[in-house]
């Protein structure tokens, strides 16, 4: 039986070593870390999703700045407003809540953000600095993942990694930040042939496919530490519940660790990108404390 790892007990630790270092920019350098969320849009899982993230803010002493607009918000007016954040010196992170409605183009938005306030990582500078390992601000997800990993096992050098999903937001650079820490990496994916074979040569095996259960028990190498990003929304038995991209139940029979959903992955999401926006701060004052 493999341990569980405690995602939202670290992603609370971490919290709360931010709530203290932003106390002491406060205090020493008369400054406060501020975030601004747009959200555009009546999606209500982004409004869940942004009411958490302004919820955690308050809680560490970060300004937030929410900007909510209608669903019909032309590019035009969207661009002009990032472009006014970018150029606001009081604000150091800048997070658009995705998806975007459909007449707007998602690359372009998120691209006229400037990459010093880009604390989702997602702008093609940012991702393109982490390709090369000279990483600016770093995804949350692949960051929070890192760090549970490293808690887990120590160093990470040497071990053979599996990443299952090839996304943008968390596949590809989940597989560069364990380049940067001496894996070996493996990206697989929907083409890849004997998906389970790959799987089973893995020490670290992450799950990013967004498919409920799809990794099995038996595709697990016994000792293996699971990082499960699935984040899906199932009913079952006449109740709607949250489940991961790997069947817990059967993996956990064979993983060393394993994290669970929800628990593991979701709460460093949000504790990273308060990291993020802390040290995008720091980062404009040229403060290196």
């Amino acid at each position: 039986m493999g341990n569980v790892i405690d995602g939202k007990g670290f992603a609370d630790r971490l919290s709360e070593q931010l709530r203290v270092e932003v106390d002491a920019l406060k205090a020493n350098h008369n400054l406060t870390p501020c975030i601004a969320v747009v959200l555009v849009g009546d999606d209500p899982a982004s409004h869940v999703y942004v009411t958490n993230k302004v919820k955690r803010c308050q809680q560490l002493g970060i300004e937030s700045r929410e900007h909510r607009l209608p669903v019909d918000t032309s590019a035009e007016a969207l661009l002009a407003l990032i472009d006014n954040l970018n150029h606001d010196a009081g604000v150091h992170g800048i997070l658009v809540q995705l998806p975007l409605p459909k007449h707007l183009d998602e690359n372009a938005v998120i691209n006229t953000i400037v990459p010093e306030k880009d604390v989702d990582g997602f702008t093609l500078l940012n991702t393109g600095a982490l390709a090369v390992g000279q990483s600016r601000l770093v995804p949350c997800t692949p960051l929070g993942s890192l760090m549970l990993l490293k808690d887990q096992l120590g160093d990470l050098s040497g071990l053979n990694a599996v990443v299952v999903g090839r996304s943008n937001i968390v596949g590809k650079p989940m597989a560069s930040l364990l380049l940067q820490e001496n894996c070996t990496v493996t990206i697989a994916h929907s083409r890849t042939r004997d998906l389970p074979a790959v799987c089973r040569q893995a020490d670290i095996l992450v799950a990013a496919v967004g498919r409920p259960r799809f990794i099995q028990g038996d595709w697990i190498k016994p000792g293996a530490t699971v990082i499960d990003v699935g984040i899906n929304r199932i009913e079952e038995e006449g109740r709607k519940r949250l489940v991961g991209d790997v069947d817990f139940a059967s993996a956990i029979e064979v993983a060393g660790a394993i994290t669970p959903v929800p628990g593991g992955v979701g709460p460093m999401t949000i504790a990273c990108l308060m990291y993020n926006t802390v040290a995008a701060a720091k980062a404009a004052h040229g403060i290196t404390d």
